[in-house]
């Protein structure tokens, strides 16, 4: 089946815009009209006349999507397609976590439930939470969730004391210091660029850490030509589009395993996508009252950015 034609046909018909991640298998990303990290995907949907949204990601995105547009049609091709940092910081511990450090001012990545976002101060995301903690007043106490890697990033680079909540990405957690060790070794002339969300260990090797938007934008500008690129694979469709003649390696998780795909990611395929937008379904809905709550830390984060 002609999956492409069929659905910029329905794009037409519904007056739709289909948003996806840079993690997002190649067919889908090259389909969608716009294509991001989570930062600029909310501010898309933030902004969007279309009158049906149509998330090639994972469920809080579609979520996001959803809590910023109460009066559009958000639809996402699989809604099992989750998080398992997300599943990793439960709202109900998450509240009785909070309530031990009530004085604390709420930062959560945007990698969580609305249900979680909605306790929450501001959101941020792995694009901007230097700068958002950055605002934060100095005689106020800070609770960071729900990535403890990428929490201990933001205290090295603002100086600020954080509490941690001990949420991870399990792709992100699985990539292997040895093996990095190893491909720096066998590679001496390649540039480690990787995402904060990475352990510690890992990232200390690293010669550039930001969000898949600003891994790319690095790897796109910058003048060497063989870079290690250590996050989800899926970002390197949109690097080796921008930079054809540039070479990137993905090293292997430490498990043994050649493949470091995200698992929820790709649950999402080019069938899924076309039928959601023909059937109008799986349709992602929020209570309102959540969606008020959430809406208000998304709205400041924005604003903040």
């Amino acid at each position: 089946m002609d999956f492409e034609n069929k659905i910029a046909k329905l794009k037409r018909e519904l007056n739709a815009v289909v948003l996806a991640h840079y993690y997002q298998e190649s067919e889908i990303q090259d389909c969608a009209d716009f294509v991001g990290d989570s930062l600029a995907l909310a501010q898309q949907a933030a902004k969007t006349t279309a009158d049906v949204i149509v998330f090639c990601g994972v469920h809080f995105m579609a979520e996001t999507a959803k809590i910023l547009n109460p009066d559009k049609l958000v639809l996402l091709p699989d809604l099992n397609a989750g998080c398992s940092l997300a599943d990793r910081c439960p709202p109900e511990a998450f509240a009785a976590f909070k309530a031990q450090h009530d004085d604390c001012y709420v930062v959560t990545y945007v990698n969580s439930s609305a249900a979680v976002k909605a306790q929450s101060d501001v959101i941020c995301t792995s694009s901007n939470a230097v700068k958002i903690v950055s605002r934060i007043p100095q005689n106020r106490r800070i609770l960071f969730a729900p990535d403890v890697h990428l929490g201990r990033y933001v205290i090295k680079q603002t100086g600020r004391e954080m509490l941690l909540w001990p949420g991870s990405c399990i792709v992100h957690e699985m990539f292997s210091e040895k093996k990095l060790v190893q491909l720096k070794h066998d590679n001496p002339q390649a540039l480690v660029v990787a995402h904060p969300e990475c352990e510690e260990a890992v990232l200390a090797h690293a010669d550039f850490i930001g969000s898949t938007a600003q891994l790319l934008e690095r790897v796109t500008k910058g003048s060497e030509g063989l870079f290690i690129v250590v996050t989800e694979p899926g970002i390197l469709h949109q690097m080796k589009k921008a930079s054809q003649k540039k070479q990137f390696i993905s090293p292997p998780p430490n498990n043994g395993c050649l493949c470091n795909e995200c698992p929820h990611m790709r649950l999402n395929t080019m069938e899924k996508l076309y039928a959601c937008m023909k059937n109008r379904s799986p349709l992602l809905e929020l209570p309102e009252a959540l969606r008020q709550q959430a809406f208000v830390p998304l709205q400041r984060m924005l604003e903040w950015s």
